[in-house]
Protein backbone atom coordinates (compact mmCIF):
# COMPACT_ATOMS: atom_id res chain seq x y z
CA UNK A 1 0.00 0.00 0.00
CA UNK A 2 1.26 3.46 -0.84
CA UNK A 3 1.35 6.37 1.54
CA UNK A 4 -1.33 8.92 2.36
CA UNK A 5 -4.34 6.62 2.31
CA UNK A 6 -7.86 7.48 3.43
CA UNK A 7 -9.48 4.39 4.93
CA UNK A 8 -13.11 4.10 6.04
CA UNK A 9 -14.27 1.20 8.20
CA UNK A 10 -18.01 0.90 8.76
CA UNK A 11 -18.62 -1.32 11.75
CA UNK A 12 -15.11 -0.69 13.05
CA UNK A 13 -15.83 -2.26 16.46
CA UNK A 14 -16.30 -5.73 14.98
CA UNK A 15 -13.42 -8.10 15.77
CA UNK A 16 -12.60 -8.77 12.11
CA UNK A 17 -12.71 -5.07 11.21
CA UNK A 18 -10.49 -4.14 14.15
CA UNK A 19 -7.84 -6.64 13.07
CA UNK A 20 -8.05 -5.32 9.49
CA UNK A 21 -7.50 -1.79 10.81
CA UNK A 22 -4.47 -2.88 12.81
CA UNK A 23 -2.90 -4.47 9.74
CA UNK A 24 -3.52 -1.43 7.56
CA UNK A 25 -2.12 0.78 10.34
CA UNK A 26 1.24 -0.98 10.04
CA UNK A 27 1.92 0.73 6.72
CA UNK A 28 4.34 3.60 6.82
CA UNK A 29 3.30 7.11 5.95
CA UNK A 30 0.42 9.36 6.76
CA UNK A 31 -2.98 7.72 6.87
CA UNK A 32 -6.43 9.01 7.71
CA UNK A 33 -8.90 6.57 9.25
CA UNK A 34 -12.63 7.09 9.60
CA UNK A 35 -14.05 4.61 12.09
CA UNK A 36 -17.84 4.21 12.12
CA UNK A 37 -19.71 2.29 14.77
CA UNK A 38 -22.54 2.30 17.26
CA UNK A 39 -20.47 2.42 20.47
CA UNK A 40 -18.48 5.63 20.92
CA UNK A 41 -16.38 4.28 23.80
CA UNK A 42 -15.26 1.25 21.80
CA UNK A 43 -14.51 3.44 18.79
CA UNK A 44 -12.38 5.75 20.91
CA UNK A 45 -10.45 2.78 22.32
CA UNK A 46 -9.76 1.40 18.84
CA UNK A 47 -8.70 4.84 17.57
CA UNK A 48 -6.30 5.23 20.51
CA UNK A 49 -4.82 1.79 19.84
CA UNK A 50 -4.26 2.56 16.16
CA UNK A 51 -2.53 5.87 16.84
CA UNK A 52 -0.20 4.15 19.32
CA UNK A 53 0.68 1.58 16.67
CA UNK A 54 1.30 4.30 14.08
CA UNK A 55 1.65 7.90 15.34
CA UNK A 56 1.61 9.12 11.73
CA UNK A 57 -2.03 8.24 11.23
CA UNK A 58 -5.10 10.16 12.31
CA UNK A 59 -8.45 8.71 13.33
CA UNK A 60 -11.89 10.25 13.21
CA UNK A 61 -14.79 8.42 14.84
CA UNK A 62 -18.44 8.71 13.87
CA UNK A 63 -21.61 7.15 15.32
CA UNK A 64 -24.35 7.43 12.70
CA UNK A 65 -27.74 5.76 12.83
CA UNK A 66 -27.02 2.62 10.80
CA UNK A 67 -30.69 2.24 9.86
CA UNK A 68 -31.40 5.81 8.73
CA UNK A 69 -30.97 6.61 5.05
CA UNK A 70 -30.65 10.32 5.85
CA UNK A 71 -28.00 9.74 8.50
CA UNK A 72 -26.05 7.34 6.30
CA UNK A 73 -26.04 9.82 3.42
CA UNK A 74 -25.07 12.74 5.67
CA UNK A 75 -22.22 10.75 7.22
CA UNK A 76 -20.84 9.64 3.88
CA UNK A 77 -21.13 13.17 2.48
CA UNK A 78 -19.09 14.45 5.42
CA UNK A 79 -16.38 11.84 4.82
CA UNK A 80 -16.07 12.43 1.07
CA UNK A 81 -16.17 16.23 1.32
CA UNK A 82 -12.37 16.34 1.04
CA UNK A 83 -12.06 13.53 -1.46
CA UNK A 84 -13.19 9.97 -2.02
CA UNK A 85 -11.64 7.27 0.20
CA UNK A 86 -8.97 4.89 -1.02
CA UNK A 87 -10.47 1.96 0.88
CA UNK A 88 -13.95 1.45 2.31
CA UNK A 89 -14.59 -1.68 4.36
CA UNK A 90 -18.23 -2.28 5.29
CA UNK A 91 -18.11 -4.79 8.11
CA UNK A 92 -21.06 -4.33 10.46
CA UNK A 93 -23.67 -6.90 11.32
CA UNK A 94 -25.18 -9.17 13.94
CA UNK A 95 -25.82 -12.90 14.15
CA UNK A 96 -29.50 -13.35 15.01
CA UNK A 97 -31.03 -16.46 16.51
CA UNK A 98 -32.99 -18.23 13.79
CA UNK A 99 -35.66 -19.52 16.16
CA UNK A 100 -36.20 -16.04 17.59
CA UNK A 101 -36.58 -14.66 14.08
CA UNK A 102 -39.15 -17.32 13.24
CA UNK A 103 -41.22 -16.38 16.27
CA UNK A 104 -40.88 -12.58 16.17
CA UNK A 105 -41.25 -10.65 12.92
CA UNK A 106 -39.64 -7.56 14.43
CA UNK A 107 -36.45 -9.58 15.00
CA UNK A 108 -36.55 -10.82 11.42
CA UNK A 109 -36.93 -7.25 10.18
CA UNK A 110 -34.07 -6.03 12.38
CA UNK A 111 -31.79 -8.86 11.27
CA UNK A 112 -32.39 -8.24 7.58
CA UNK A 113 -32.04 -4.47 8.02
CA UNK A 114 -28.72 -4.45 9.85
CA UNK A 115 -27.13 -7.37 7.98
CA UNK A 116 -28.42 -6.69 4.50
CA UNK A 117 -30.06 -3.36 3.85
CA UNK A 118 -27.74 -1.20 5.94
CA UNK A 119 -24.47 -2.44 4.33
CA UNK A 120 -26.02 -1.96 0.89
CA UNK A 121 -27.04 1.62 1.72
CA UNK A 122 -23.56 2.50 2.94
CA UNK A 123 -22.00 0.95 -0.16
CA UNK A 124 -24.35 2.78 -2.49
CA UNK A 125 -23.61 6.09 -0.77
CA UNK A 126 -19.86 5.61 -1.22
CA UNK A 127 -20.07 4.17 -4.74
CA UNK A 128 -21.06 7.44 -6.41
CA UNK A 129 -18.17 9.57 -5.10
CA UNK A 130 -15.69 6.76 -5.73
CA UNK A 131 -16.96 6.35 -9.28
CA UNK A 132 -16.64 10.09 -9.82
CA UNK A 133 -13.05 9.93 -8.56
CA UNK A 134 -12.49 6.80 -10.67
CA UNK A 135 -10.43 5.24 -7.91
CA UNK A 136 -10.57 3.24 -4.70
CA UNK A 137 -11.64 -0.13 -3.36
CA UNK A 138 -15.07 -0.74 -1.86
CA UNK A 139 -15.24 -3.96 0.17
CA UNK A 140 -18.35 -5.50 1.72
CA UNK A 141 -18.38 -8.32 4.23
CA UNK A 142 -21.07 -10.82 3.35
CA UNK A 143 -20.98 -14.41 4.55
CA UNK A 144 -20.82 -17.98 3.35
CA UNK A 145 -24.35 -18.14 4.78
CA UNK A 146 -25.50 -16.11 1.79
CA UNK A 147 -24.49 -18.79 -0.71
CA UNK A 148 -27.45 -21.09 -0.06
CA UNK A 149 -30.37 -20.82 2.31
CA UNK A 150 -30.21 -23.34 5.16
CA UNK A 151 -32.78 -23.97 7.88
CA UNK A 152 -30.30 -23.20 10.67
CA UNK A 153 -29.81 -19.54 9.67
CA UNK A 154 -31.86 -18.65 6.62
CA UNK A 155 -32.90 -15.19 7.87
CA UNK A 156 -29.26 -14.18 8.33
CA UNK A 157 -28.42 -15.99 5.08
CA UNK A 158 -31.10 -14.06 3.22
CA UNK A 159 -29.63 -10.76 4.42
CA UNK A 160 -26.15 -11.81 3.34
CA UNK A 161 -27.56 -13.10 0.06
CA UNK A 162 -28.82 -9.56 -0.54
CA UNK A 163 -25.28 -8.26 0.02
CA UNK A 164 -23.94 -10.84 -2.44
CA UNK A 165 -26.36 -9.93 -5.23
CA UNK A 166 -25.84 -6.23 -4.61
CA UNK A 167 -22.06 -6.54 -4.74
CA UNK A 168 -22.29 -8.48 -8.00
CA UNK A 169 -24.43 -5.77 -9.54
CA UNK A 170 -22.10 -3.04 -8.30
CA UNK A 171 -19.13 -4.91 -9.75
CA UNK A 172 -20.93 -4.98 -13.09
CA UNK A 173 -21.75 -1.28 -12.87
CA UNK A 174 -18.13 -0.32 -12.12
CA UNK A 175 -16.44 -2.90 -14.35
CA UNK A 176 -15.18 -0.24 -16.78
CA UNK A 177 -13.79 2.02 -14.04
CA UNK A 178 -10.78 1.92 -11.75
CA UNK A 179 -13.01 1.32 -8.71
CA UNK A 180 -12.72 -2.19 -7.34
CA UNK A 181 -15.64 -3.83 -5.54
CA UNK A 182 -14.67 -6.72 -3.27
CA UNK A 183 -17.16 -9.19 -1.81
CA UNK A 184 -15.87 -10.92 1.33
CA UNK A 185 -17.41 -14.19 2.53
CA UNK A 186 -16.07 -15.26 5.93
CA UNK A 187 -16.85 -18.64 7.35
CA UNK A 188 -17.61 -19.06 11.07
CA UNK A 189 -15.09 -16.86 12.89
CA UNK A 190 -14.10 -16.62 16.54
CA UNK A 191 -15.62 -13.28 17.56
CA UNK A 192 -17.92 -12.11 20.36
CA UNK A 193 -20.80 -12.50 17.91
CA UNK A 194 -20.18 -16.26 17.66
CA UNK A 195 -19.35 -16.98 21.31
CA UNK A 196 -22.38 -19.28 21.61
CA UNK A 197 -21.18 -21.34 18.65
CA UNK A 198 -17.78 -21.77 20.27
CA UNK A 199 -19.44 -22.96 23.47
CA UNK A 200 -21.29 -25.58 21.42
CA UNK A 201 -17.98 -26.92 20.12
CA UNK A 202 -17.92 -25.33 16.67
CA UNK A 203 -14.53 -24.98 15.01
CA UNK A 204 -13.99 -21.30 14.31
CA UNK A 205 -11.28 -19.47 12.39
CA UNK A 206 -9.39 -16.77 14.28
CA UNK A 207 -10.44 -13.20 13.58
CA UNK A 208 -6.81 -12.23 12.99
CA UNK A 209 -6.30 -14.90 10.32
CA UNK A 210 -9.55 -13.95 8.60
CA UNK A 211 -8.48 -10.29 8.66
CA UNK A 212 -5.13 -11.18 7.08
CA UNK A 213 -6.94 -12.93 4.22
CA UNK A 214 -9.24 -9.94 3.81
CA UNK A 215 -6.47 -7.32 3.83
CA UNK A 216 -4.45 -9.23 1.24
CA UNK A 217 -7.47 -9.70 -0.99
CA UNK A 218 -8.61 -6.08 -0.66
CA UNK A 219 -5.12 -4.78 -1.45
CA UNK A 220 -5.17 -6.92 -4.61
CA UNK A 221 -8.71 -5.84 -5.50
CA UNK A 222 -9.98 -9.41 -5.75
CA UNK A 223 -13.63 -9.74 -6.73
CA UNK A 224 -14.53 -12.40 -4.14
CA UNK A 225 -12.68 -13.45 -0.99
CA UNK A 226 -13.57 -16.57 0.97
CA UNK A 227 -11.97 -16.44 4.41
CA UNK A 228 -10.53 -18.94 5.17
CA UNK A 229 -10.07 -19.96 1.54
CA UNK A 230 -11.31 -23.54 2.16
CA UNK A 231 -14.87 -22.19 2.27
CA UNK A 232 -14.78 -21.65 -1.49
CA UNK A 233 -14.74 -25.41 -2.02
CA UNK A 234 -17.13 -26.18 0.81
CA UNK A 235 -19.74 -23.73 -0.42
CA UNK A 236 -19.31 -24.73 -4.05
CA UNK A 237 -20.29 -28.27 -3.02
CA UNK A 238 -23.21 -27.07 -0.89
CA UNK A 239 -24.49 -24.79 -3.68
CA UNK A 240 -24.51 -27.62 -6.19
CA UNK A 241 -26.02 -30.37 -4.07
CA UNK A 242 -29.28 -31.64 -5.61
CA UNK A 243 -32.29 -30.53 -3.61
CA UNK A 244 -33.38 -34.06 -2.69
CA UNK A 245 -29.96 -34.61 -1.04
CA UNK A 246 -29.73 -31.15 0.47
CA UNK A 247 -33.17 -31.39 2.08
CA UNK A 248 -32.08 -34.46 4.05
CA UNK A 249 -29.15 -32.62 5.64
CA UNK A 250 -29.37 -31.16 9.13
CA UNK A 251 -27.45 -27.93 8.49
Amino acid sequence: MTQNKRIVIVGATSAIAEHCARQWARDEGQQEFFLLGRDQDKLDAIAADLTVRNPALSCKTLCPDFTSTDDIQATVSKIVANGAPDIVLIAHGTLPDQQDCQQHLDMTAAAITINGLSPVLFAEAFAGPMQAANAGTLALIGSVAGDRGRKSNYVYGAAKGLVTRYAQGLQHRLADTNVRVVLIKPGPTDTPMTAHLKQDGAKLASAEDVATTIVRGVDKGRAVIYAPAKWWLIMMIIRHLPRFIFNKMDI
